[in-house]
């Protein structure tokens, strides 16, 4: 664990907003937002490549009166680094690289949560004819999607019935009307190991509640592939420093945060003569996905919230110089994850892991050190044959210890130079499974209520030196020749010239 870390714990989401506000991270947003449409746009042109504020909708049509039960949306919190060495309780300007390896840890340490009798977000507790989904601003965040998606960055707390372990997920969910939450969801997931484990059991539905707004570590954790049988109120412990107080559920006996903005309880039928519409959905892709078709349905039993509750939200969705929270976040996490996945695996070497954000981590860049031939091919087999490969890692690139993994040319350069497909540089792994919402795949293996998940065809990209080749006594014994770069000795007689030559100052690198 980084000595410099000091933990967080900001008790709620007000709290994190405050830090941010305080840390001029923080956009108030005051003139009047249109959440159909209008205030979804403004978070994905804001949010940038990493370089946007977090922002605080104050003043949203049709919710700005003053008996509305919910007046504010927060959007963008995740979306840049320097946020998430807050969240971590590093200095802002700690490089990625260093989270990443922070995370490693972290990821794997729990500190148990804590039952309390109750807290703030049982201020307001909505059953029966009382509970209505559109008192909250929920924005229509994509002019493309099939409606009101309320669950965008909520922690989904699901259970296994046999070991009572929680899991906290992220799995979208758009409003059906006042009472019914269509979600999108895999089987291969651990809401769908859950769902089969009550189902097993006999059971005909399973309680779910849906956590929306808490400390950002909700929003970290939920979205990550923690290892099953873990739950993710321990990692967010681990992460804050303290346990997470989480209050009992009104409708089940399911756990949520004490001091979350609102609880949305209920059960998940598993009769498909219940199923609702769902979909199309701006999604993790930068694509719109998820075709509309029928989908399971959580019946909303209670909702229960604080007063004057801040709706937590996000769009979704990857671009070019658009990076969404999620895939800043996984950048950091599935990285952490896929080196944690080559550690256990026994694979050596490995120097660095990461996958970039604009497309969170679909492709992964790993760092080794070479010790013996076709190690790269043993990165990418220890990848893939992991859970946590179900929706991410679907190019692994592999490259030597002198290749700068988070610098997109060096990487290119080693892919350009040290890859050579006649001498199988390039492995296809075929028919693996998948994100069910890559748009590369064909339409019919998109299909994961016939399939449980989508198809991909993997690849490796084995950029390293090929330890295959003879030592060349042309290089000095090596199996390279030398690059173009300078001997340090000349180097450093140059840069004690630099000045003198009217070059300004010396920057190394």
């Amino acid at each position: 664990m980084t000595a410099d870390r000091k933990p967080v714990a900001f008790g709620d989401m007000r709290g994190w907003i405050d830090a941010l506000r305080a840390e001029g991270e923080l956009k108030d947003i005051n003139a009047l937002v249109d959440w159909n449409v209008e205030l979804g746009t403004i978070v994905r042109v804001a949010q940038g490549a990493g370089t946007g504020p977090a922002l605080l909708f104050n003043n949203i049509k049709d919710y700005n009166g003053p008996n509305a039960r919910s007046r504010r949306v927060f959007a963008g919190s995740m979306s840049n680094y320097r946020r998430m060495a807050m969240v971590f309780g590093m200095d802002p300007d700690t490089h990625p690289r260093e989270l990443v390896k922070l995370a490693r840890n972290i990821m794997a340490s729990t500190i148990p949560p804590k039952i309390v009798e109750t807290g703030p977000v049982k201020e307001n507790i909505l059953t029966g004819k009382d509970i209505d989904l559109f008192d909250f601003p929920t924005p229509l965040w994509n002019r493309a999607d099939g409606g009101r998606y309320i669950g965008t960055y909520a922690g989904c707390v699901t259970k296994n019935p046999d070991t009572n372990v929680m899991n906290v997920g992220a799995y979208r969910g758009m409003i059906g009307d006042k009472n019914r939450i269509p979600i999108y969801m895999y089987r291969a997931q651990h809401i769908g190991h859950h769902a089969l484990a009550w189902q097993q059991k006999g059971a005909k539905e399973m309680p779910i509640a849906y956590v929306i707004g808490w400390e950002p570590t909700l929003d970290f954790c939920s979205g990550s592939p923690v290892p099953m049988g873990v739950c993710e109120y321990d990692v967010m412990g681990a992460i804050r420093g303290t346990p997470v107080d989480l209050v009992k559920c009104e409708s089940h006996d399911l756990y949520v945060p004490a001091t979350a903005e609102i609880v949305i309880e209920g059960f998940l039928s598993f009769d498909p003569e219940t199923y609702m519409q769902e979909g199309p959905f701006a999604e993790f892709t930068g694509y719109i996905a998820g075709e509309r078709m029928p989908r399971p349905v959580v019946r909303v039993t209670a909702i229960t919230h604080r007063n004057d509750a801040i709706l937590r939200g996000t769009v979704e969705g990857a671009l070019p110089k658009s990076y969404s929270e999620n895939s800043m976040c996984s950048s950091i996490m599935r990285s952490a994850i896929a080196w944690n996945v080559l550690d256990r695996a026994g694979v050596p070497g490995v120097t660095d892991v990461w996958g970039p954000p604009v497309h969170g981590t679909m492709n992964l860049n790993v760092q080794i050190k070479q010790t013996y031939r076709n190690q790269a091919k043993q990165v990418a087999n220890a990848i893939w044959g992991s859970s946590a490969s179900h929706v991410r890692y679907k190019h692994v690139t592999v490259v030597d210890d002198d290749i700068d993994i988070h610098d997109y040319a060096a990487v290119d350069w080693a892919i350009a130079y040290r890859v050579n497909a006649g001498e199988n540089d390039i492995v296809i792994m075929p028919s693996t499974f998948g994100a069910g919402l890559d748009p590369s795949t064909r339409k019919r293996d998109r299909n994961i209520a016939l399939f449980g998940s989508g198809k991909w065809n993997r690849v490796l990209i084995d950029a390293t030196i090929n330890l295959d080749y003879d030592p060349d006594p042309d290089f000095g014994g090596n199996r390279y020749p030398p690059t173009v770069w300078p001997a340090q000795k000349d180097v450093d007689a140059v840069a004690a010239r630099w000045q003198e030559l009217g070059l300004g100052k010396w920057k190394p690198d």
